[in-house]
């Protein structure tokens, strides 16, 4: 009450709240930080582990930004040299011939793959990995949930249809986000609410990064009719077959007729391990190590266009088309420094202050 006292009686003396994000925005229009260094701020305060809060503060310091700063740089000063070819085409040196041209052409994609990387696991380290577990009712989709999370999050009981809605959570391998959502057992039934749980089942598996369809290895399940009833997924699938315990089976990967299929099991928790170093596999992510930093997927975007537009460049080079190779690195060059704000339009920045905290 106190503190609501306070800030009336300063908005009826002439003040106003602040805006979402208005000080970083501030900051970022009077050049005291860049763009990618605002989004830092949200992301540091956002940060759900403490290798994502190290990775958005060498980020708010700008060690992402300075590596795409070094490769503008880059770029600008290779397209001086295109630039001379076109307006002095008189002269007697043939910049476009030049090896040295062509080799830093190389160099430029080599050190643009390079960024690519930091920049995926970046983003990676900040949205995590969104997983979905289903499968038939009774295989231990719930029972796995519980393990992997290390609490008992979701019902665990041998009457089928347990599960009737999405059970989700967030949890942290190695510091890798994982977003985890349990379902409802895939079967026809005529029970509505169940129903409607299968249903929500099919559309999460549709969104997810990974599908883990969880078998009970004690039974004869039809694996291949299982995968040909799955919907498109934006990622891929893996077979879990669960209950080893029971079948004696080795934990770890199987070799199956089905694609990737890892055989573990969640009361013994056997070949959890291996489960968890296949979904950082799946999804090519490295432990954040001391130069690590947080990214998101615009950045991940720019960059992956900046490196599409410099192999074109380099087809230009190869074909002497020296007016589309300069347009092609210009482009390049706006795309990187898309990322640092140099180039932004006033709708992105509206979008991205929005999404901070009041006043930060």
């Amino acid at each position: 009450m106190v503190l609501e006292l306070l800030v009336s009686r300063a908005l009826d003396l002439g003040a106003r709240l602040a805006k979402p994000g208005e000080f970083t925005e501030r900051a970022f229009l009077n050049g005291k930080i860049d763009l990618a260094q605002a989004e830092a701020v949200a992301d540091l305060i956002d940060s759900g582990s403490r290798a994502a809060a190290r990775s958005a503060l060498r980020s708010l310091r700008g060690e992402f930004s300075r590596q795409v700063t070094e490769l503008v740089e880059a770029v600008s000063k290779l397209r001086t040299h295109v630039e001379a070819d076109i307006d002095f085409p008189d002269e007697e040196i043939d910049f476009l011939a030049d090896t040295d041209v062509a080799e830093a052409i190389d160099a430029l994609l080599g050190r643009l793959s390079g960024l690519l990387a930091t920049a995926e696991q970046g983003c990676l380290l900040r949205d995590g990995m969104r997983v979905v577990i289903a499968g038939p009712p009774n295989s231990g989709k719930s029972s796995l949930m519980n393990k992997l999370a290390m609490s008992e999050r979701a019902i665990v009981s041998e009457a089928p249809g347990t599960t009737r809605d999405i059970v989700d959570l967030h949890m942290h391998v190695d510091g890798l986000p994982l977003h985890l959502l349990d379902t409802a057992g895939l079967r026809e039934t005529v029970d509505a609410v169940e129903r409607e749980g299968v249903t929500r089942a099919w559309s999460a598996m549709r969104e997810a990064d990974r599908v883990l369809i969880v078998v009970d290895d004690t039974t004869d399940v039809d694996v291949s009719a299982l995968i040909a009833q799955l919907p498109d997924l934006i990622g891929g699938y893996t077979i879990v077959r669960n209950k080893i315990d029971l079948t004696q089976r080795a934990p770890g990967h199987v070799d199956g007729s089905s694609g990737s299929e890892l055989a573990l099991s969640a009361k013994t928790e056997a070949g959890l391990d291996e489960l968890r170093r296949h979904l950082k596999q799946c999804m090519g992510f490295q432990t954040a190590g001391e130069t690590s930093v947080i990214a998101r997927s615009r950045h991940v975007e720019a960059v992956r266009v900046a490196e599409q537009r410099v192999q074109t460049a380099r087809h230009c080079l190869q074909t002497r088309h020296g007016e589309l190779l300069a347009e092609e690195l210009r482009l390049a060059q706006k795309s990187l420094s898309e990322i640092t704000g140099e180039f932004t339009a006033d709708d992105l920045l509206g979008r991205i202050f929005a999404s901070f905290c009041i006043g930060k």
